[in-house]
């Protein structure tokens, strides 16, 4: 079913000239309130809800470009639902042509606002059966891996990986609940990412093929995982590292972390590229730029 209807703003944007991952995040989890709503549990991330969910892990996949003032719209089903949790696939389109913009796949859990588990509440069980949805092939994970996040002793284990984002948990980055929302890990990201990836982009774009006038990057996939639950206050660092390269793509992992006692609050995965932002394609890596892109590798 519909579950979101609205466009980009051009505030939205980055300097890529497309809306940033963030947004497509906070999409996401308007659509996700509805999609409740309409299972029999409405109000579920509102003020007094005795039952909510916890996003537990997410999988974005990006198709096309939004850029601003594309009109977009979301539909979404279950994909799965079990006693205290489910399984929710979205899919973002152009309202214009209907082409596919972002696939999402969510994992969530039925929870108490103070984060205890719960079975989901009637009558839910029912409701989410009728609106039952089946993963399409594009919605798939392609880039990245599935199971378990790797054991991690932090902040030692990140020794090696690079401080992109460094700050603290503000009440407008938490829902009514006082939990961190989704996009803020994801916006982190966003915003330091740059520090990363600029050296990497710019040894990619010298040794094309067809070296281009102006370049950027762009993400095509990610797979966010949610370890902790910060709340308002709280602070965080994101410690990221390049992991791999071939001919299109970029690989990158990135932990968010509390800066003081080292506890985990995320770890993401994601796939990126180097982006011509004049021909609007994706920049190939060649064999030269591979052997010079493996010194900045994690071992």
């Amino acid at each position: 079913m519909e579950v979101w209807r609205g466009g980009v703003n051009a505030w939205e944007c980055d300097e890529m000239g497309h809306m940033n991952t963030r947004f497509y995040v906070a999409r996401c989890m308007e659509g996700l309130s509805v999609l409740f709503a309409f299972a029999g549990l409405p109000g579920l991330f509102a003020p007094g809800a005795t039952a909510t969910a916890q996003v537990e892990e997410m999988h974005i996949r990006f198709h096309r470009e939004a850029q601003t003032a594309t009109p977009l719209y979301m539909i979404a089903g279950f994909s799965s639902a079990g006693e205290s949790n489910a399984e929710v696939v979205a899919l973002l389109r152009r309202d214009i042509d209907g082409a596919l913009v972002a696939t999402f796949r969510i994992v969530l859990s039925a929870s108490t606002p103070a984060g205890e588990s719960i079975a989901w509440p009637a009558p839910f069980p029912d409701r989410a059966a009728a609106l039952a949805m089946e993963v399409p092939p594009e919605a798939r994970p392609r880039g990245v891996k599935a199971g378990p996040v790797p054991s991690l002793d932090a902040p030692s284990a990140l020794a090696a990986h690079r401080r992109i984002a460094l700050g603290s948990v503000a009440t407008s980055d938490c829902d009514a609940f006082g939990r961190m929302v989704p996009q803020k890990f994801m916006g982190a990201v966003a915003d330091g990412i740059r520090g990363l990836t600029a050296p990497l982009r710019e040894i990619v774009a010298r040794h094309a093929e067809t070296v281009p006038e102006r370049f950027g990057g762009a993400v095509l996939e990610f797979r966010i995982v949610h370890v902790g639950r910060p709340r308002a206050g709280d602070g965080f660092e994101v410690r990221s590292a390049f992991t791999g390269a071939d001919a299109k793509t970029l690989s990158l992992e990135h932990w968010m972390i509390d800066p003081v006692g080292g506890q985990v609050w995320g770890y993401m995965e994601s796939v990126a590229i180097v982006f011509d932002l004049d021909r609007r394609k994706i920049v190939g890596i060649t064999e030269a730029a591979t052997a010079a892109l493996r010194p900045l590798m994690l071992g």
